[in-house]
């Protein structure tokens, strides 16, 4: 991981809008992720609005059907997420191709993905109660 900001000889700072880290999850795998923004933010927060209400709507029922309806917009914003954020991905093939942030969300190995998800998250400086949606 390097660090977001840093100073050039010329004296200006240099800003790092994304920023590469080593998988815990997958040795000899690394990720790019991108670091909010004020656009970032509002373009995230634009694409999880109307998910965020229709859960919070379902989580709040009491009915089984509503229950799993809940559960898998929960998985729509984690996806979203993921879209969003995840820039690249290196060192990591999945069924003998060079993996992608697409494939990997598609197919590749669940720990992983959620290691990146709660990355992403903390990027965005979410508390545990925001988080869980």
């Amino acid at each position: 991981m390097t660090n977001y900001m840093s100073h050039s000889d010329k004296g200006t700072v240099e800003y790092n809008s994304s920023l590469w880290c080593d998988a815990a999850s997958c040795e000899g795998v690394r990720y790019q992720i991108a670091r909010v923004s004020v656009g970032r933010r509002i373009q995230l927060a634009r694409l999880i609005r109307e998910i965020g209400r229709k859960l919070e709507f379902l989580e709040a029922s009491s009915e089984v059907r509503e229950k799993l309806e809940a559960m898998v917009l929960s998985q729509e914003i984690d996806r979203v997420y993921l879209e969003w954020g995840l820039e690249a991905i290196e060192g990591l093939s999945i069924d003998g191709e060079t993996a992608t942030p697409l494939s990997l969300i598609e197919l590749g190995p669940a720990e992983l993905s959620a290691e990146i998800l709660a990355r992403i998250k903390s990027e965005c400086g979410l508390n545990e109660e925001e988080r869980k949606n």
